[in-house]
């Protein structure tokens, strides 16, 4: 964006504001300064009234001109062919040095003599204004002959380029910039005051109708005027050539002069493309789609508001009677739209799409005031409208919580004072406490984050105080962090122990679920577009997955495969849970120098010792679990703080065949059964204890789970603990084993005695020989 001084000067009084100081704020407010051009004007170079222009005698190209040059009528040869044209212009008198060391001096051209020069913009330092010399009138102020030309504020100007963020469409204009500056150095913004004289009498309701169609997403309003004799003034050419705006036509710039100075979307349509049979202006705006609103005349297209403009409906410097529109659209709503179209797009869509000023009336007068000075026009009373019932963003802004996000304390009078001069309505909450009412040019509001920035963006991020950064949060521990802890630590410790964790989609294939007897989804609640047809359901258990992974491992030649993952499983009704699953194939170690480079297979005992690693004490019963992966012979129930919660089970012979895979173990576990819970410490005993091995025979057909049950039964505070510690079978023990447990044996109150140690081992053979039928070895 670029802006020039003298121009923002119309809507604030930056006579007390130094280059310097209009640097140092852009910079603070955030639209970062990428240039910045003082405009000199050479000495000697004043302005001058041209008396009389004649042929050169001798060249057909040149003239003679008499001109007046407030020192006196000085006769200066010009090879511009629009001289003719020209009363006052802008002359280098000799001694004027002007850019590039060129200096002015007495001269005869064609044998006629030439006491100066008639100057084009850029041989005086000023941007291109086209072929020929400048034409000056009194736009620039009034015109003194003989006065330097440097004098004149809006020729000696500031050329400001602005680097704007994508969000900052409400400063895509001189008075957008204006506001800003505004609040920021704390200077009224001035009003623009502009009393349009409907010269026609005639209402415009009688010349032109307007019917809409469909849901409007945009704001429309058109005035209706007769132009004779349009011009263009100085100063608005050299503005535009300025900011780098480039027109065709005395109406186009005016229409871009004023969209730059006021923000608002014009459009200048000649008005008989829109008269009907009955000679009437029709104007019938349709919207094809949210977003794309078509505004139709004839049956035919005219233009896309703020998206284009068909050429043929383009009015011109001939046109007669105008039909000027003003737009506003939502930029996102827009952007959105055009995005899904293949619209061409047009200058206006840049400005439309990035966020335009919808205070369409300012608009319309601000063109109406350059025309009254550049042409006859004559305005038909009234205007016809589209108006569309917005509801405005609200943002509450607590001052407590503003100082909490910059660090700094701002008092709410200063916030209300700062967000009504960038145009928030502000409305009164209660203490410390205010709702503001976002404008709808500053769509990119949406939270008080966002109020936050404006409030620093205007104090000044160098006005803020640094401070040591302090983190503070409100504690949240809570089952979610617990539960992340949890698997944190179950993920770190099977890790430990030489698992990988395998990631895996949450689908599976529903054959093979219904194949090893797992449950699956109900049809009805099944995938509607599966991502392959090998993952075409929710999958019941992470085991399938897992066995997938280690096939592709061994197919990498792997030897040996330890895997676990955690997640969601899902039931019938697509309920959903979490478990934690391991599975360990192939050889128990690596091949190194210990084992000889021939390490053992997993087996039953190791695999359940590296489950017991990552999660914890368990216990082991028959198993009760019924699916196609559990061997009929080595498998059992998890069993955690006495209930059960998963199965443990050496790969079903048959399903190791068809996956063709190394001997596997696998389990698979409820995760919630294995969260930690809160444990109550107990009191731990000062005097030494006591292992004690106990050896019986019983019946073979009697596993140690039957004796473990009569072991944990007894009611003996001095047995701590008991555990098997050898099984030996024998033929001379015929249908009997021999199995040896082991005691550790304390007390809480004393040292032990061999009398206390004698009667905790008779009451447990005593309970073993009535329940299990056990006889001392």
């Amino acid at each position: 964006m670029i802006v020039t001084r003298s121009w923002l000067n119309e809507f604030i009084d930056l006579s007390k504001v130094s280059n310097e100081k209009l640097y140092e704020t852009f910079n603070s407010i955030g639209l970062e300064v990428d240039s910045l051009t003082q405009i000199d004007i050479a000495e000697k170079v004043v302005v001058g009234k041209i008396i009389s222009c004649a042929k050169h005698p001798d060249a057909d190209k040149l003239n003679v001109c008499q001109i007046d040059v407030g020192s006196g009528t000085r006769q200066i040869v010009c090879g511009a062919a629009n001289v003719v044209d020209a009363e006052y212009v802008a002359v280098a008198t000799i001694g004027a040095v002007l850019p590039g060391d060129f200096e002015i001096k007495h001269a005869k051209l064609r044998g006629v003599e030439s006491e100066g020069m008639v100057c084009a913009s850029s041989e005086l330092g000023l941007p291109d204004m086209g072929k020929g010399i400048m034409i000056l009138d009194e736009s620039i102020g009034e015109l003194e002959v003989g006065r330097e030309i440097g004098s004149y504020e809006k020729i000696a100007d500031t050329i400001i380029e602005l680097e704007l963020t994508a969000n900052r469409g409400d400063c895509l204009s001189i008075y957008g910039v204006a506001r800003d500056l505004s609040a920021a150095l704390e200077i009224e913004i001035r009003p623009f005051e502009y009393k349009q004289e409907d010269k026609i009498k005639l209402g415009i309701a009688r010349e032109a109708e307007l019917r809409h169609s469909g849901e409007m997403d945009t704001d429309l309003q058109y005035k209706l005027a007769t132009i004779e004799g349009i011009s263009n003034s100085f100063l608005i050419q050299l503005r535009l050539a300025m900011v780098n705006v480039e027109t065709e036509g005395k109406l186009t710039s005016i229409l871009a002069y004023a969209t730059h100075t006021t923000g608002v979307i014009l459009r200048a349509y000649d008005s008989k493309v829109f008269r009907n049979a009955e000679n009437k202006i029709s104007v019938y705006p349709a919207a094809k789609s949210k977003g794309i609103i078509e505004i139709i005349g004839n049956e035919k297209v005219l233009s896309v508001v703020g998206v284009n403009q068909q050429e043929k409906a383009i009015a011109g410097d001939e046109t007669k009677e105008l039909l000027i529109e003003a737009s506003y659209i939502n930029p996102d709503t827009l952007v959105e739209a055009v995005s899904s179209t293949s619209l061409k797009t047009d200058d206006l869509y840049y400005k439309t799409s990035r966020g335009s000023n919808p205070e369409l009336y300012f608009g319309l007068s601000f063109f109406a005031y350059l025309m009254e000075n550049q042409a006859d026009i004559s305005c038909y009373e009234g205007s016809l409208n589209v108006n569309v019932e917005r509801e405005h963003e609200t943002v509450i802004v607590d001052a407590k919580e503003i100082a909490s996000i910059i660090g700094m304390d701002v008092e709410i009078g200063k916030i209300v004072t700062i967000l009504q001069k960038l145009g928030f309505e502000i409305n009164t909450m209660g203490h410390e406490v205010i709702a503001a009412v976002v404008p709808l040019f500053r769509h990119d509001i949406k939270h008080i984050q966002d109020i936050a920035e404006e409030i620093v963006r205007i104090i000044g991020i160098n006005n803020i105080e640094a401070k040591p950064f302090v983190f503070s949060e409100k504690p949240r521990l809570n089952d979610t962090t617990a539960r992340y802890q949890a698997k944190k630590e179950f993920k770190n410790r099977a890790v430990g122990v030489s698992f990988y964790e395998n990631v895996s989609y949450v689908f599976s294939e529903r054959a093979l679920l219904e194949k090893y007897g797992f449950s699956t989804v109900e049809e009805t609640l099944e995938l509607a577009n599966p991502i392959a047809e090998e993952l075409n359901t929710l999958r019941s258990t992470i085991m399938v997955n897992l066995l997938n992974a280690v096939k592709r491992n061994v197919s990498y030649s792997k030897k040996s495969i330890p895997l676990f993952e955690m997640g969601a499983i899902f039931g019938t009704k697509r309920e959903q849970s979490e478990v934690i699953s391991f599975i360990f194939s192939g050889q128990v170690e690596g091949e190194n120098v210990r084992n000889a480079g021939k390490p053992k297979m997993i087996d039953f005992a190791s695999f359940t010792q590296k489950v017991g690693a990552v999660i914890g004490a368990f216990e082991l019963v028959p198993c009760t679990y019924n699916n196609g992966l559990i061997h009929p012979y080595q498998s059992a129930n998890i069993i955690v703080d006495g209930k059960v919660c998963g199965f443990l089970s050496k790969l079903h012979p048959t399903v190791q065949e068809s996956f063709g895979i190394p001997e596997t173990f696998i389990a698979e576990l409820d995760f919630d059964a294995l969260l930690p819970k809160h444990i109550n410490a107990t009191p731990i005993s000062k005097f030494q204890g006591v292992y004690k091995d106990l050896s019986v025979v019983i019946d073979k057909s009697l596993n140690y789970y039957e004796v473990a049950k009569v072991l944990n039964a007894l009611e003996l505070p001095m047995l701590k603990d008991a555990y098997p510690v050898d099984i030996y079978v024998d033929e001379k023990l015929g249908d009997k084993k021999s199995l040896t447990v082991r005691f550790f044996i304390q007390s809480m109150e004393k040292t032990l005695e061999d009398g206390d140690i004698e009667a905790v081992m008779g009451q447990v053979m005593t309970s073993l020989k009535t329940e299990c039928k056990a006889e001392l070895r």
